[in-house]
């Protein structure tokens, strides 16, 4: 009856209080002294139940109270903390160096971190929204506790078999030895035969090179991947080697958007229009047979004049021109890498406001926390994915068929 008529009593001050103009929460709110209140309780509970436990043994006791201040999404307030006289008790509630109440507040602040925020943004944001402050220090020390996430993550076990994957490398500048340099971000994203697509990983090197793309795929290998059907990449010197060593059966598609680039930096301004009015009867033909066709009308046209700009199209043709033999809502996925693009204009969005890294994790959390936020708001399924896994089944039949996850 007694914790009815506190509840009822709690409740008309809470109203008058409410009706007062009064903060719900933060230093002086309304609904504190009840949050006080309840991890007071739990304190003291624990320490009885510690004593009982230990009483006998070394004729333990309580021994006054210390006091502490804790920050929570409902603002910063002061606890009374019981103390033992032998210092054997390790309360669970609030652990003797927590200065943070678990739970929303340290999920806020790494999700603010997740959104770019830095850590004075976030100082500022915790000040004005819960009026408690708090040091770098804590906040990196909170913002660390995604690190074995991270590595779960980075070593999670994959399907034996994705339909298409893009690969391409980000870079940042990150703080090493008292100096800037600039350091690469390997990233896969993949797309199943469910058509879900997602981030499959994010490896850390120096400059893009083939060669650790090929330990990136040899890492694939480990964490499940058998068989990849399609792989776009862009023109990086023996990348696609790479790949067809790790996966003999991957059709390597390289992104026609960076062929365009390589070749029209050697074309003036006077022919540009008309050469890329050229190169363009190439890649938007309908079939194999017209791109080649307009091939041979580019080399013959313009070969003399600027060879270096028409050779690199003769000389990467096959793996160019993969992308001909499947439908339309394909030939849009393959022919570039867009998709691994546009994930990284996003993670650009979030990073834009680090001049330079502090640490290599320090850039991973940030990358890797607002990857999850991006996967979130991916569309379940690649748009036109029955098309497409038709297209697949046909001309991948037995290599889809070895795979028991097809639906």
């Amino acid at each position: 009856m007694k914790k009815k008529n506190d509840l009822e009593e709690f409740s008309k001050k809470a109203a008058e209080l409410i009706k007062q103009g009064k903060p719900l929460t933060g230093k002086g709110g309304i609904f504190t002294p009840l949050i006080k209140q309840v991890i007071e309780a739990s304190l003291e509970g624990e320490l009885e139940a510690h004593l009982k436990e230990t009483r006998d043994q070394d004729n333990n006791r309580r021994n006054g109270y210390g006091s502490k201040n804790l920050k929570s999404a409902l603002g910063a307030f002061e606890i009374l903390t019981p103390r033992d006289r032998n210092s054997s008790f390790e309360p669970q509630t609030v652990e003797k160096r927590q200065t943070i109440l678990p739970g929303e507040l340290d999920e806020r602040i790494i999700g603010l971190y997740g959104l770019g925020m830095s850590y004075e943004d976030i100082k500022t944001h915790l000040s004005e929204m819960y009026g408690i402050s708090v040091s770098d220090g804590l906040l990196n020390s909170i913002t660390d506790r995604v690190i074995p996430a991270i590595r779960e993550w980075q070593n999670r076990p994959l399907e034996r078999l994705y339909c298409i994957i893009w690969m391409d490398a980000i870079h940042f500048k990150i703080r090493e030895d008292g100096r800037v340099i600039t350091k690469a971000v390997y990233s896969v994203l993949g797309v199943n035969l469910q058509g879900e697509k997602e981030v499959l990983g994010l490896y850390l090197g120096h400059n893009e090179s083939a060669s650790f793309w090929l330990q990136v795929l040899s890492d694939l290998t480990q964490r499940g991947i058998e068989d990849i059907l399609i792989a776009c990449i862009d023109n990086l010197k023996g990348f696609g080697d790479a790949i067809e060593n790790i996966f003999p059966k991957t059709e390597v598609q390289l992104c026609v958007i960076h062929q365009i680039r390589n070749s029209t930096k050697y074309i003036p301004k006077k022919h540009y229009r008309e050469f890329t009015k050229d190169l363009k009867n190439i890649y938007t033909a309908s079939t194999l047979e017209l791109a080649e066709y307009n091939l041979d009308v580019l080399e013959e046209k313009w070969s003399k004049q600027y060879p270096k700009a028409t050779e690199s199209w003769r000389n990467n043709w096959f793996r160019l021109s993969q992308y001909f033999k499947y439908i339309e809502p394909v030939r849009k996925l393959i022919y570039t890498t867009n998709t691994v693009e546009g994930y990284h204009r996003m993670v650009r969005k979030v990073t834009k406001t680090k001049g330079a890294f502090t640490s290599d994790m320090a850039m991973l959390k940030l990358v890797y926390l607002a990857t999850l936020q991006f996967q979130k708001r991916w569309k379940l399924r690649i748009n036109q994915w029955n098309k497409i896994i038709n297209n697949f089944i046909i001309i991948f039949e037995d290599r889809i068929k070895e795979n028991d996850t097809v639906q």
